[in-house]
């Protein structure tokens, strides 16, 4: 590749560097088929400005560049400056990316972009909803809606006046949050969903924000939020909430721990669609507190890769044993721990209450700052964040967090709870 760009010409190489099909990231194209909404969500600099900006100077400049494909535009934003430093003007803006004889020039006291071609596109800002009655369009760039002050009204307007042409069509582009409007669009059938990651777009980042931001942020809500451009939402009747699980965060464990235990939820079984087998590490401070040290879950849940990664756990943190429930086969785990690493023991719990009235007390040692996760979990804080009386939303099994309900309540509310450093 590097061989073939040293041969081309000044003409070719500029040529190239307008070739937004070249240069795109697979997230960045317009989806191909039939499709009235595409809803792009990234990360913080994932390029959707840029996916923004290419999409509709595409749109309103054709290859032909003789008349407009989409003559009336609507670009709508947080505010009127967004719209302006953001959208137009950005340094991935509509101005940026369209060669200059194409470029079309932004008249600031009317809010609108005139294209040589006859295209025009006009500025909205989500503070004023109302400027949205009256114009009609072809296209529309919807920029970080997830932000909009008045979401729904704005969007609302805006639909009413997408009626040009035989096919209007609309770009979100957004770093999501759980807003309904947000939520409403992801479940359409004529939308379309992109999703894209910071680290996507890394060749065009700074090497120190991906090593300090993404290295602080990584696993935590705000980072799978901002940076992998995920949708994060707390369920109304869960037992945890995301906002108690980020406040329960911490760097290290303390140094001197009583107790280090191993939970395993086993699963009935071992084919590629069972449930995980859940493996939760969990420490007893001297300070009564419980520290959840690491969740090495496995799926497919084959019994010699859940009992090596168990036993690897077990030596690593020096812990005291390994907890099985009964009830999913906690017979078999001794006897595949026994087959594996004699040395290791195991101690058998059984259910006799429902999963949810098992976790309620662990969940009520959250509340009150008795648990602790060292660094992040975020397929076990999934579960906890989703776990209802009626279980996940998803149906499945919370093996994590049955294992992690075993290893607290083992360390915070059995018989040894009581903190006695090790040794004495």
């Amino acid at each position: 590749m590097e061989t073939a760009l040293r041969s081309l010409s000044p003409a070719e190489m500029k040529r190239l560097l307008n070739d937004w099909a070249f240069l795109a990231h697979d997230h960045q194209l317009a989806p191909v088929g039939d499709w009235s909404l595409w809803l792009l969500m990234g990360g913080r600099g994932a390029g959707k400005t840029r996916a923004g900006a290419e999409w509709t100077r595409a749109e309103a400049s054709p290859a032909s560049g003789r008349t407009p494909g989409c003559g009336r535009i609507a670009l709508v934003g947080e505010t009127y400056a967004d719209v302006r430093e953001v959208m137009i003007e950005g340094v991935s803006g509509l101005l940026s990316v369209h060669p200059r004889r194409d470029r079309p020039t932004w008249i600031a006291s009317r809010r609108r972009l005139e294209w040589p071609n006859g295209a025009v596109a006009q500025a909205f800002s989500s503070e004023d909803p109302e400027a949205l009655r009256g114009p009609q369009f072809d296209l529309a760039w919807c920029d970080e809606l997830a932000k909009w002050r008045n979401a729904e009204e704005t969007f609302d307007m805006l639909q009413f006046g997408l009626r040009l042409g035989s096919r209007p069509r609309q770009l979100v582009t957004t770093t999501p949050r759980p807003i309904p409007l947000l939520k409403k669009l992801m479940g359409l059938g004529s939308t379309v969903i992109s999703h894209a990651p910071t680290k996507a777009n890394a060749f065009n980042l700074a090497p120190s924000f991906l090593e300090t931001v993404v290295a602080r942020y990584a696993g935590t809500r705000l980072g799978r939020q901002e940076l992998d451009g995920q949708l994060i939402e707390d369920r109304p009747d869960a037992l945890w909430s995301r906002e108690g699980l980020e406040a329960c965060r911490v760097g290290q464990p303390p140094a001197d721990l009583v107790r280090v235990v191993i939970a395993i939820d086993p699963p009935a079984s071992s084919t590629r669609t069972s449930d995980a087998c859940g493996i939760i590490a969990a420490g007893l401070g001297a300070d009564g507190r419980a520290y959840v040290l690491a969740d090495r879950s496995k799926r497919p849940a084959r019994p010699s890769d859940w009992a090596s990664a168990a036993i690897g756990l077990w030596h690593g943190l020096s812990a005291d044993c390994l907890i099985a429930e009964v009830n999913q086969g906690g017979d078999m785990v001794a006897e595949v721990i026994a087959k594996a690493d004699p040395s290791v023991p195991v101690k058998t719990v059984r259910a006799t209450r429902s999963k949810h009235a098992r976790a309620e007390p662990v969940a009520m040692l959250y509340d009150q700052g008795r648990v602790a996760h060292v660094g992040a979990f975020p397929e076990l804080e999934d579960e906890m964040a989703d776990f209802s009386p009626s279980g996940l939303s998803n149906g499945r099994s919370p093996d994590r967090l049955d294992a992690l309900v075993w290893a607290v309540s083992e360390l915070m509310l059995g018989p040894r709870a009581t903190p006695r450093v090790r040794g004495l």
